[in-house]
């Protein structure tokens, strides 16, 4: 299986040929300080720069060679400095011939490649010399390399399908090395259990170990209506979406209270609210944090799925867009951890529809009770959810974009844009409940693997949370019966994620503390 889905439609033409990455753009200084010098590569240890084998691994899989551009004598493996390869060096550092080609420095004048090789490089008067030759050039400044070549992508094909081009498995050899760590500091092997587990996911994510620690955190609350509302599935006004926005915005709601650490971010995105959002200009509530408001409404509010396409495809494809890009801002703002948020009256009625019909499962195994619905309405809910699912099958099979459209949520695509968003730039992301659990289910579908870049935040009351768990085989950090949304059960896990980042970090070794080990 292809590691980009044919549903997602990318550019049957991406705007480059090959990625030439100087040798300070993706090594660094042995001491972690900045890019290695040219002298210190041939006599240091090869510290490739956080996500780069990630990055490199993603361009392969996209069909975009990867390249690294040195000096020729170099290169060609006969001149060898200090006794050791150049090549050979790299290759122990992860970044062999298989994912970083070495080609000489001076390949990119030749005619074939100018302009459809993108170079990146951190040094400005190489990037000068090289756009003046004609070639598209990014400068890494201060980010990781994967970051500035995902913006440079997103601005020329969409957010969403840069970032699904740019989505790699987690790196192994970085999840390894967390394993390896755990084993030298000051406790038994294994003790501290599933946060072991989690500090390598952490470390195989970001492409490095210790993994960074997750803070600050961005939490985006992707909002919306829903057409079937008009079929009696929620016993609650559709205005209330709206109303909630608003909550959020003045700090009442239990996602203010919940993800309002200081330092933190909070954002809602408006990306189908049916009516206009009224801001508050006074707090409510006990003080807990405000949220802001962004404005990204593709229509408004979704049609009715019970009767035909909740949505066309571009709709979709706008609202994929949104979330990747709402992942982006937030990374380039200074998140280092995402969480996934929702709001939209009705929407576990399309969540249930998207699971149902992704995964085979039958509608009354997937459809609850969403905000308390009595037997009377449940039973009609699952009915409807049935007789969706069965068109939608039947005309799209399993076109992943396509049921998306027909029987999903503005927010549910929004969501599964996040992810895939978040997976590209190699930084974690907690999700929530049902809602989100439907938007991964549909990202998992278009970029296949994406799953194993999120951390499951909890084990929400709503049925279809459990099956897409146990279809993605993840197993989530708390199971508190919540079923709330807003991103609240995963924001509750975002301690427990930064904790098993800080026992990497900060936990003495055996040696450091002179305690013997168990041997």
């Amino acid at each position: 299986m292809s590691w980009i889905h044919p549903t997602l439609h990318l550019p049957a033409d991406l705007p480059v040929e090959a990625v030439a990455f100087s040798l300070n753009a993706v090594l660094e200084a042995p001491d972690g300080d900045g890019p290695a010098a040219p002298r210190a590569v041939e006599r240091e240890p090869l510290l490739p720069a956080a996500g780069v084998r990630r990055l490199a691994a993603a361009l392969h899989r996209a069909g975009v060679p990867a390249q690294l551009l040195v000096p020729r004598a170099q290169s060609d493996g006969h001149r060898r400095p200090e006794g050791a390869a150049l090549t050979d060096r790299l290759a122990a550092a992860g970044l062999g011939p298989d994912l970083l080609r070495p080609v000489p420095a001076d390949a990119e004048a030749s005619d074939a490649v100018r302009g459809r090789t993108l170079v990146v490089t951190r040094c400005p008067e190489t990037a000068s010399g090289l756009s003046s030759a004609g070639h598209p050039v990014v400068v890494v400044d201060g980010r990781p390399p994967h970051h500035d070549v995902l913006a440079w992508l997103a601005a020329r094909v969409g957010p969403f399908a840069a970032a699904a081009t740019l989505v790699a498995p987690p790196d192994e050899r970085a999840g390894a090395a967390a394993r390896a760590h755990h084993l030298r500091l000051t406790k038994p092997p294994g003790s501290l259990g599933r946060l072991e587990d989690l500090g390598a996911q952490l470390a195989a994510i970001a492409g490095v170990s210790p993994p960074p620690v997750p803070r600050p955190v961005a939490t985006a609350v992707f909002a919306g209506d829903h057409g079937v509302h008009a079929q009696g599935v929620s016993p609650w006004p559709q205005e209330v979406t709206a109303q909630m926005v608003a909550n959020f915005l003045a700090g009442g709601a239990a996602i203010n209270v919940l993800a309002g650490r200081p330092g933190d971010d909070l954002v809602v995105v408006d990306v189908g609210i049916a009516g206009d959002v009224v801001v508050p200009t006074d707090p409510v509530g006990g003080g807990a944090r405000a949220s802001r408001l962004v404005s990204r409404k593709v229509r408004r509010g979704t049609a009715d799925l019970s009767t035909g396409p909740a949505m066309t495809v571009e709709d979709a494809r706008r609202a994929l867009d949104v979330g990747a890009e709402t992942a982006l801002e937030l990374v380039a703002g200074g998140a280092r951890c995402l969480v996934t948020g929702d709001m939209g009256i009705a929407n576990t009625t399309p969540a249930a529809a998207l699971i149902a019909s992704l995964t085979d499962r039958p509608a009354s195994a997937v459809t609850g009770r969403g905000t308390g619905v009595d037997d009377h309405v449940l039973t009609r809910k699952t009915a409807l959810v049935a007789a969706a699912v069965a068109r939608a099958r039947y005309q799209h099979g399993d076109d992943a974009l396509a049921l998306l459209a027909e029987v999903g949520g503005l927010e549910h695509a929004a969501l599964a844009g996040f992810i895939v968003g978040a997976a590209a730039l190699q930084v974690p992301v907690v999700v929530d409940g049902v809602i989100a659990g439907a938007a991964l289910l549909v990202a998992s579908r278009l970029v296949p693997g994406v799953e194993r870049c999120v951390v499951a935040g909890h084990r929400s009351a709503e049925p279809g949370a459990s099956v897409v768990l146990d279809t993605l085989g993840l197993d989530p950090l708390l199971d508190l019966g919540m079923r709330l949304g807003e991103g609240t059960g995963a924001a509750l896990a975002v301690p427990v994620v930064e904790a098993a980042a800080r026992v990497l970090h900060e936990m003495a070794t055996f040696e450091d503390a002179g305690v013997a080990d168990a041997g």
